[in-house]
């Protein structure tokens, strides 16, 4: 329960961060988690792929893969 807790604000700071890259606007703190949680497997997936990951390299990671998250949902919106 905590490690899910510590994961959710994890991923809210990545969110916000990506959402200021982005220019996404302040869009709340549970999209932010949301998109931050799904950057994090996504720039995790990436990682691996690239036998990357853990510490600062994973944080950036999981921000790069927020970005990518947005940019997607940017598109489908359109």
């Amino acid at each position: 329960m905590i490690k899910l807790l510590i994961e959710l604000i994890i991923g809210a700071i990545v969110g916000s961060i990506a959402g200021k890259i982005m220019d996404d606007g302040h869009k709340g703190f549970w999209k932010n988690a949301l998109l931050g949680v799904l950057g994090g497997i996504v720039g995790g997936f990436a990682g691996n792929c690239l036998h990357v990951g853990g510490g600062l390299a994973g944080f950036v990671l999981s921000i790069a893969g927020a970005c990518l998250v947005i940019w997607i949902v940017r598109k489908m919106k359109k």
